[in-house]
């Protein structure tokens, strides 16, 4: 099955796409209005508006460095997780999308990197909990928030997961203790993001990574943004290994030419390599 991730409402109703993601609330803090015809997409914990109204929200490290775009490491600015009247907001907005359709994407869930958040409700609320280490606290305030949002979700829950299956990277990185979060998911979403796809031998690590880290269903998502049609077709062909779902980013336009070239092809028996070898 093949999906769009999009902007564009329209766009989750063309016939190529079996699934489509719609963002009503992205890192930049932009909203829309939930769709009943495509699974609603909210970032949690990414929110440019938000953290230039009121800086504070933002984490900080232990040098209060704050997790925001203009520092290094950063494309957008970070809300800790710990902030209980932003998580109310945010349940409210999964609220909304729940009236129009039952599934939900949760998506940028976590704490920005291994050093945050060191800001004083961080600290405060660490210091109370029944944790001797901070990554386990951590991961517990994230499995808390997963776990509050996906019991007002009463359809399919999807949640994005940062590209790195190593052992252990997500946990130390973001807060997300896969193990804790397969609870409360249905299906993880890991976007394996490039601008051409000229290789793709990494593509098919990182997805086998994830086929061994995670024992729910997940689906890879794939970036559409100009890449040349052919090299999209032989991503798609290394991911549908892997992936329960294949979604195209952010250029449905490019996505549908890609399938259609691909049905054709197949109908005339034109090959775009072995899938396996990542050539």
């Amino acid at each position: 099955m093949h999906g769009a991730v999009t902007r564009n409402a329209a766009e989750v109703r063309w016939p190529e796409f079996d699934r489509g993601f719609y963002e009503v609330k992205d890192v930049t803090g932009r909203s829309a209005e939930p769709i009943e015809d495509g699974v609603n997409m909210v970032s949690c914990f990414g929110d440019n508006a938000a953290v230039d109204a009121d800086p504070s929200l933002a984490p900080v490290d232990d040098l209060g460095r704050p997790a925001t775009r203009d520092r290094k490491y950063f494309d957008w600015a970070y809300i800790c997780p710990s902030r209980q009247d932003y998580r109310d907001g945010l349940l409210d907005v999964i609220d909304d999308c729940v009236d129009a359709n039952e599934d939900v994407r949760l998506d940028d869930v976590g704490f920005p990197r291994a050093e945050y958040c060191r800001c004083g409700v961080c600290e405060q609320r660490f210091e109370e909990s029944e944790h001797d280490g901070r990554f386990a606290w951590r991961a517990s305030v994230i499995t808390e928030f997963v776990e509050e949002a996906a019991e007002r979700i009463p359809g399919t829950v999807y949640l994005t997961l940062y590209p790195d299956p190593y052992p252990g990277h997500l946990y130390e990185r973001a807060g997300l203790d896969l193990e804790a979060l397969e609870d409360h998911v249905d299906e993880f979403v890991v976007p394996l993001y490039d601008t051409a796809y000229e290789t793709t031998y990494w593509l098919e690590t990182i997805a086998k990574g994830f086929e061994s880290a995670l024992e729910t269903p997940f689906s890879i998502e794939l970036y559409a943004v100009n890449v040349e049609i052919d090299n999209l077709i032989h991503a798609l062909e290394v991911a549908e290994e892997y992936g329960e779902h294949v979604l195209f980013g952010y250029e449905a336009s490019n996505a549908r030419a890609a399938l259609r070239r691909r049905q054709a092809d197949e109908r005339e028996g034109v090959s775009h390599g072995d899938p396996e070898s990542g050539a």
